[in-house]
């Protein structure tokens, strides 16, 4: 079995990794999704290389960023951030531009601008789609954050490779376990905000 402490050690770097990399995902997403909706060839250029991104395999993208960016804790990011920013993109772009046109056209006969449409109008009606692409990206995060264990990321990946090369079953499910239990609190927390949000949102 695995000490406590060092379990829990792996816990707290594999639940960093993840919100990081969605932090890092947000802030990279919505700027692109924004002008996605108002320039149609970026649009279709920023959705090309994402999809290209998310076809790569996760173990292949992880063994890419190597010599791209070495090893350690930040590579790992990099690797998680590439394999799991399309699901943000993607629907963060469809809430934005499935906005009802009579809303849009309202505020536009108020005189709202572009932008004020977004911020008042799209956004706030975007926010289950957007959620959603946040669930299905923590989800991947999680499991990418678990191979980048073999790039030094840290995490429970390391657990659970430590369990397996050493064919060690009490710590690859020491390791396996918590790492399952993560995503399905992710899918839960998500959903049930998702749910809420889905709620109050006026079509």
């Amino acid at each position: 079995m695995v000490a406590l402490v060092f379990l829990i050690d792996a816990i707290i770097e594999q639940l960093s990794l993840v919100f990081t990399s969605l932090i890092i995902d947000i802030c990279i997403a919505f700027p692109l999704a924004i002008l996605s909706v108002f320039y149609k060839r970026f649009s279709y250029l920023v959705l090309t290389i994402t999809n290209m991104a998310q076809a790569i395999p996760s173990f292949a993208l992880v063994a890419i960023i190597v010599p791209l960016a070495g090893i350690g804790f930040l590579p790992g990011i990099v690797a998680i951030v590439l394999g799991s920013i399309l699901p943000i993109i993607k629907n963060m772009y469809i809430g934005l531009t499935k906005t009802n046109p009579a809303l849009i056209d309202s505020g536009r006969g108020m005189g709202l601008t572009d932008l004020q449409l977004v911020r008042y109008i799209r956004l706030p009606l975007a926010y289950p789609a957007i959620f959603a692409g946040l669930k299905f990206s923590a989800i991947i995060a999680n499991g990418i954050a678990v191979l980048t264990a073999i790039i030094g990321s840290g995490g429970l990946g390391r657990i659970i490779f430590e369990g397996l090369a050493s064919f060690n079953v009490n710590k690859t499910l020491s390791g396996a376990i918590p790492a399952i239990l993560i995503a399905l609190s992710l899918d839960l927390i998500f959903s049930i905000a998702e749910k809420k949000l889905k709620s109050k949102s006026v079509y």
